[in-house]
């Protein structure tokens, strides 16, 4: 039995006061073809979960809330519930397996259940096939999930042989058993509230950087917290999503890096900035410069721990430059926002709270979050999240991974969300948008493509 941290539990909450609504994450991965047999498949999975324990444990929430919801092992746990199959109608192209992807991430994974979902998705063009991978949010986060494709692909074409599995289910506990033990927790909590204590006050001149750190932190984060414009990218949202998705190529982004300077992340970030310019054109509203803030998550998860052990994220917040109609100056807005953001260490404050979270009582901590999700959110408009993924290419069954497309989660008046995924020198912008709040998800993703294109052009005539 592992006890969830406060991070994952904030996700598992925000699924109960928001009914309806699915904080999954999801991708599709793109295989050159034929599609494996049912069979096939379920091999596959079945020689991997020796590696992914959590795939067959489901969470359960502990009585009055005396601590956070665990994971235990499931004794009925059926791995055929958990792989799906499905085809998508001729001529099986981008918009058909956009329109599946909206479909199957418009449904909440069962919480009775491990919180997963595997879809093989047959009919794709040119004899291809995919692979939706659907996980809950409170046990994976975007590093983490990334690192599946690592343990259940391979890395030549030649199969891995299956793990060796004595898996047997531990007994799972009662209510009464879960209230117990997550009592006695809360008497040893002093323990280790003093242990964590002890540990900080042994480098005073650490602990002092760090508190500096995080009381700039939260004063910045303070300050980003003031209303957005108004715009039709916020309001009520429903529980069905639609999607779409883009591309571009590493070598473009290093052309822009090149030329015109910036990270990665900024060059992106900058082609989602023209992406939404455009969505707000087209609406007839104006693209002002606080009118679309985003949630940036950041992983502050150790080097060399890409594992699937949960969130281990933080955040910045930041406006995106919508309101400058050249390129190249948003880039440089990017640059500037970003930077600025980093620099008065939003994402240590971030950290440091989530971790003396993980130290607090969880009945003090549980109903100030379950209170959060029902104010009337208006300061981040949308999550852009990007994530690094594998740089060499993966195979199943032999066959080629010729791509990944990352899906986003969106809650809490979020229309639109946005996730980029960099997979052996391609780049994939997937895009999530409310069925009735964000119909024109097409326009964003091509709106972000086009974004990009606009800003290699410009490098190469800096370049000249």
């Amino acid at each position: 039995m592992d006890r969830m941290t406060p991070l994952d539990a904030a996700f598992l909450q925000a699924e109960d006061e928001e009914p309806g609504i699915s904080l999954a994450i999801a991708s599709i991965a793109v295989f050159e073809g034929p599609p494996p047999t049912p069979e096939e498949f379920t091999t596959l999975i079945a020689g991997r979960l020796a590696l992914i324990p959590r795939y067959r444990q489901k969470a359960r929430e502990v009585p009055l809330d005396l601590g956070p919801p665990v994971w235990v092992d499931d004794p009925e746990f059926d791995l055929e519930y958990h792989l799906r199959r499905t085809a998508l109608p001729a001529p099986g192209g981008d918009e058909e397996l956009a329109a599946l992807m909206g479909r199957v991430m418009s449904t909440r994974l069962d919480r009775s259940r491990p919180l997963w979902e595997y879809y093989v998705v047959e009919g794709l063009a040119n004899g291809r096939w995919a692979w939706i991978s659907k996980v809950h949010h409170c046990m994976v986060d975007g590093i983490s999930g990334t690192d599946l494709y690592n343990v259940v692909l391979d890395p030549t074409p030649e199969q891995r042989p299956p793990v060796d599995d004595d898996w047997r289910a531990a007994r799972e506990p009662s209510n009464l058993g879960l209230a117990a033990a997550s009592a006695t927790d809360l008497v040893r909590l002093p323990l280790a509230q003093a242990r964590a204590l002890a540990g900080l006050v042994r480098d005073p001149a650490a602990l002092a950087r760090r508190a500096g750190a995080t009381v700039r932190g939260l004063g910045a984060l303070a300050g980003a917290l003031w209303p957005a414009a108004r715009s039709s990218l916020s309001g009520p949202i429903t529980g069905q999503r639609r999607f779409a998705f883009s591309r571009g190529t590493v070598a473009d982004i290093g052309t822009v890096r090149a030329a015109l300077g910036g990270t990665f992340n900024d060059v992106v970030l900058a082609a989602v900035t023209a992406g939404f310019r455009r969505l707000l054109q087209e609406r007839g509203e104006t693209p002002g410069a606080h009118v679309v803030r985003t949630l940036i998550p950041v992983s502050v998860r150790p080097p060399g721990t890409e594992s699937v052990r949960g969130n281990e994220v933080s955040l910045l917040l930041g406006d995106l430059p919508v309101h400058l109609a050249d390129p190249v100056e948003r880039l440089a807005a990017v640059r500037r926002e970003v930077e600025l953001r980093k620099g008065e260490h939003e994402a240590e404050a971030g950290a440091t709270v989530v971790e003396a979270a993980g130290y607090g009582w969880f009945p003090a901590v549980a109903s100030p979050v379950r209170a959060g999700w029902h104010l009337p959110q208006r300061t981040i408009v949308t999550v852009t999240t990007n994530v690094p993924g594998p740089r060499e290419p993966l195979y199943a069954f032999g066959r080629k991974l010729e791509e990944v497309i990352p899906f986003v989660p969106i809650a809490s008046r979020l229309r639109t969300g946005v996730s980029i995924f960099s997979y052996c020198g391609q780049v994939t912008f997937g895009v999530t948008g409310d069925w009735s709040g964000a119909a024109d998800v097409a326009t964003l993703a091509e709106g972000i493509q086009d974004g990009l294109a606009e800003l290699v052009r410009a490098a190469q005539r800096a370049h000249v």
